[in-house]
Order: C-alpha cells, then sequence, then structure tokens
C-alpha cells in the first residue's frame, strides 16, 4: 500500500473518530436534557431537542471562534498546538462557569421585538431555528477554513426567524445598521493598533543598535500596558457578571497591578536578557510568557462574554418551556451553562485545530512581537468599543489585528528595499568594496543614523530623481506580499454573508420547526406542553 494511500485512510479514522466523539456527546446531553422534567409532568421534546442543538452551537463555537485567542500564540511558537488547546479549553470552561452570569437576554442584541412574539410555542420554534442556523452556519465557515463572527451569525439567525415568525416590522433595524457597521469597525481599528503597537516595537527595539538593552528599558513598559489593558478588560467584560466597575474603577484596579506588574518584569527581564545575544529572535523570547497569559486571559473573557451565544437562545427556550411565556429576560441554570462551556471545549479539542492554523500562520507569518500586538489590540479595542457603545466583534478584531501587522510588514519591506535600490543606484560607478562597506554601515546602523545617511546620500545626489512612472514601476518590482491574498478575500468574504446567510437558513428552519411542532402553532390560545409521559 502506498505511503499517500495510508495516511488518507489515518486521516479518515481520526475524522471518523472526532465525529463520533462530537456525537456521543450530542446524544449525552439529549439523554441529560430528557432526564429534567420542567413542571415536574414529563420530558420535553422541545427541551431535549433544544439542548442538542445548543450542544452543537457551542461546539462550532469552540472549533471556530476559540481560534482568535490563541491562534496568533500557536503561530508565533509561543505555545504548541496541543498546549493551546489545553489552556483555551480549561480557560473558556472557567469563564463559562465562574462568570457567565445568572441572567441572559432571550434576544440578542435587541435586534427583534420579543412583544411582537405571538406565544411561547413560536418564541420557541424562532429561538430553536436561529441556534441551530447560526450552529451550521459556524460548521460551514469552519470547514472552509474562514474565522467569523458567532455573535453575527447567532444575530442573523434572529433576524432571520423573527421576520419568518412576525414579519419585517419585528426588526430593530437601527441596531442592525450598527452590527453591519463593525463588520469594517472592528477590523479597521484592531489592524490599526496592531500594526501601531508593532511599529512601536520595532522603533524602539529591534531597529536599535543595542537591541538587547532597549528591550531591557522597553519590555517592562510594555508588559506593564498589557496588564492594565487585560486587567480592565478582564473586569469590565470577563467579570461583568460578578462584579459591575465602571471604566474609572477598573482603570484604576488595572493601573495599581501594572505598576506591580513593571518591577517584577523589570527584574525578570533584567535576569533573562544577561545570557542573550544582541539579535531579533533574543527579543521575541521576551515576549513568550506575555503572550501565553494573553492567550489565557483572553479565552477567559471569550467563556464569560460568547458562551451565551450557545446558551442565551436554550435558557430562553427552557424558560418558554417551563413558564409557558416569552420573557426579555431568562435565568441560566448551571445545567445550561455547563453544556455551553464542555461543548466549547469539546469544539476545540476535536475540531478547533484547523482554525487556530489558519489564524496564527496561514494568513501571515507570525513571531512573538507579532503576536504580542494582536493581543494587545483585541484588549483595547473592546475597552474603547464598550466606552463608544460600539458592538465590535472580537473575531472581526483578532483577524483584523493580524492582517494589520501583515500589511505594515508589507510596507516596511517594500520601503525598505526601494531604500536599498535608491543606494545602489547612487553609488554606480563606484568601487564595489566601498559599495558594500556604505551597505554594512547602513544595515548596522540605528534607525535616527539611518536617516542621517540617506539625507545625506540625496544631498549629494540631487541631481539622481526618479520620474512618477518610475517609482510606481519600483513600487511594484519591490512588492512583497507577506499577507495571503485568497486568505483576505475568503475571510471577507465570509464576514459579509455571515448574517444574511444565517438568517436566510434561520427562516428555512422556523418554517420547518413550526410544521413539525403543531397545527395550532399559530393560534393565541395557552400553548399545549408537549411532553412524553415519564416512566418509572
Amino acid at each position: 500500500m502506498a505511503p499517500d494511500t495510508r495516511s488518507e485512510q489515518a486521516s479518515k479514522k481520526q475524522d471518523f473518530k472526532r465525529l463520533g466523539l462530537a456525537l456521543l456527546f450530542l446524544v449525552g446531553t439529549a439523554f441529560f436534557a430528557a432526564s429534567l422534567q420542567p413542571g415536574g409532568s414529563g420530558v420535553s421534546i422541545e427541551l431535549v431537542i433544544a439542548a442538542v442543538i445548543g450542544g452543537y452551537m457551542a461546539m462550532n463555537i469552540g472549533a471556530n471562534d476559540v481560534a482568535n485567542n490563541v491562534g496568533p500564540a500557536v503561530g508565533s511558537k509561543a505555545l504548541t498546538l496541543m498546549g493551546a488547546i489545553l489552556i483555551a479549553a480549561i480557560f473558556e470552561a472557567a469563564g463559562a462557569l465562574i462568570a457567565g452570569g445568572d441572567v441572559v437576554s432571550t434576544v440578542k442584541k435587541g435586534i427583534i421585538d420579543p412583544s411582537l412574539i405571538p406565544n411561547a410555542r413560536i418564541f420557541i420554534a424562532l429561538m430553536m431555528a436561529a441556534l441551530f442556523a447560526g450552529a451550521l452556519w459556524l460548521n460551514i465557515a469552519t470547514a472552509l477554513g474562514a474565522p467569523v463572527s458567532t455573535t453575527h451569525a447567532i444575530v442573523g439567525g434572529v433576524l432571520g426567524a423573527g421576520i419568518a415568525a412576525g414579519g419585517f416590522g419585528i426588526a430593530n433595524w437601527n441596531q442592525m445598521g450598527m452590527i453591519a457597521a463593525s463588520w469594517i469597525i472592528s477590523p479597521v481599528i484592531g489592524g490599526a493598533i496592531a500594526a501601531g503597537f508593532l511599529f512601536w516595537i520595532k522603533r524602539s527595539i529591534t531597529y536599535r543598535r543595542d537591541m538587547i538593552g532597549a528591550g531591557r528599558r522597553m519590555v517592562p513598559i510594555m508588559v506593564s500596558i498589557m496588564v492594565f489593558a487585560f486587567s480592565t478588560y478582564l473586569i469590565m467584560k470577563g467579570l461583568k457578571k460578578i462584579i459591575k466597575l465602571d471604566i474609572l474603577q477598573a482603570g484604576g484596579i488595572g493601573l495599581v497591578l501594572a505598576v506591580v506588574s513593571y518591577f517584577v518584569v523589570k527584574g525578570l527581564v533584567s535576569k533573562h536578557s544577561a545570557s542573550l545575544a544582541n539579535e531579533k529572535p533574543s527579543i521575541n523570547k521576551l515576549f513568550t510568557i506575555p503572550l501565553i497569559f494573553a492567550a489565557a486571559l483572553l479565552s477567559f473573557a471569550h467563556g464569560a462574554n460568547d458562551v451565551a451565544n450557545a446558551v442565551g437562545p436554550l435558557a430562553a427556550i427552557a424558560e418558554a418551556v417551563s413558564s409557558d411565556g416569552v420573557a426579555s429576560k431568562a435565568p441560566i441554570p448551571f445545567w445550561v451553562m455547563a453544556i455551553g462551556a464542555l461543548g466549547i471545549s469539546i469544539g476545540l479539542a476535536l475540531f478547533g485545530p484547523k482554525l487556530i492554523k489558519t489564524v496564527g500562520s496561514e494568513i501571515t507569518e507570525l513571531d512573538q512581537m507579532r503576536a504580542f500586538c494582536i493581543a494587545m489590540a483585541a484588549a483595547i479595542t473592546v475597552i474603547i468599543a464598550s466606552q463608544l457603545g460600539l458592538p465590535v466583534s472580537s473575531t472581526h478584531i483578532a483577524v483584523g489585528g493580524v492582517f494589520g501587522v501583515g500589511f505594515l510588514r508589507e510596507y516596511i519591506k517594500q520601503n525598505y528595499a526601494e531604500t536599498i535600490h535608491s543606494i545602489e543606484k547612487c553609488h554606480q560607478g563606484q568601487d564595489q568594496a566601498e559599495v558594500e562597506r556604505f551597505m554594512q554601515e547602513f544595515e548596522a546602523a540605528s534607525l535616527q543614523d539611518k536617516r542621517a545617511k540617506l539625507t545625506e546620500l540625496k544631498k549629494k545626489n540631487a541631481s539622481i530623481e526618479l520620474s512618477k512612472s518610475e517609482r510606481k514601476s519600483l513600487k511594484k518590482k519591490f512588492r512583497q506580499e507577506l499577507v495571503k491574498r485568497s486568505a483576505l478575500f475568503k475571510i471577507a468574504a465570509a464576514w459579509i454573508i455571515t448574517v444574511p446567510v444565517s438568517g436566510l437558513m434561520a427562516a428555512i428552519l422556523f418554517f420547518i420547526i413550526k410544521g413539525i411542532m403543531a397545527p395550532d402553532i399559530d393560534g393565541n390560545q395557552e400553548p399545549k406542553k408537549q411532553t412524553i409521559e415519564a416512566t418509572e
């Protein structure tokens, strides 16, 4: 048997194992939900089906959304793939169970008016359709290798099913406009902040003659800024269900922790850098530990916030089944939160590696410094957006950050290649040894010295001016595409169609579920509980 054939068979076996374990989780979820007796009379079919769909959604969140938190750390080799999965699974579950909250809005982001839903049965069908459509789209996006927003998937599902249930008047179109605007706002802000941090690191550390000395001065400052940003982010977003603090209080706590961390990190960096060579890989090593902490904290905050995308509709269905009513807020039973936390962890472990690799290495090449900038962008953007009331997506921020550092690298590489070409052109006709000496001095010079050398060179060679067409030709010649364009277009397309596709699927699923549940579902009479009597 050929090696390729054996490899394909082994891959298929792994795929079957993963599917089997996923199915086992969903079957276990169904049996667990069947053991519950809302109202004390029997087993609710709606609750069992909703629990299975909620578990399916949670697995897809783990497979797709969690990659944004750990992908850059894996791509930069700060974490191994298995280490990242372990850290993310633990902290996602901890965030969901510790800080996931007791109550959730039944209609995410207020995109439809629940008062216009006629009865509890319609509401249950709507939520089932929305949850199932969001999960299906996440599954498709994961298979295509496109990291998409879980929040946008569930928003599209609720919108589509809501319109199918109550017409176009049920939707809050102003809110939908804000969500559509976030498709642009999130990646642009995330990309700009990540690129800004990377430019700062380059100017203050890697462009210096004494990189290790610059690293000793700057890395503690940068890590303390990270501690401030992540502490504030975690208090405001990750722990908001446990303790409510405003931006000033959260920022004050973050500032205290940042000052403490500065002195701790300063001593550690000074000790660790003593044996490092004066080169870029050595500086990268100084960012490894902060990156691991960043991945853990991002996972905790994600579990505390985004698990509601899986369990929110399930909690709403559980409330509707037990109370026969439609409520704007619903309590989250512990078993519902446990399904979300366990499902996210299982989905991450079984199907997460594909998207982790996409975010970490298939868009652009990442090292620890670049990954650190992306993590910083994620925390800072959420803080800014929260204060401005902008509905941003953590997925779009993280992926925007990856593109931001990639495009900055392209710009710097292109400028540098043009500079080298200009130097060589200015030295035409001179002795080759003299040209090489100048190039060596230029390479070793600090940023300020490089600028001075180029200024002097331009004065001496003012007569050598390139025309506009020649400059354009040079830019094209030296353009290095360090961001994979196919990944850019695929991800952008997936983001644009997430809401409409999940909405369309939800509308179709709503009519299917509505037809299956009961012929009198449209009636305004008290809904009848569809149950199976529990057997002894």
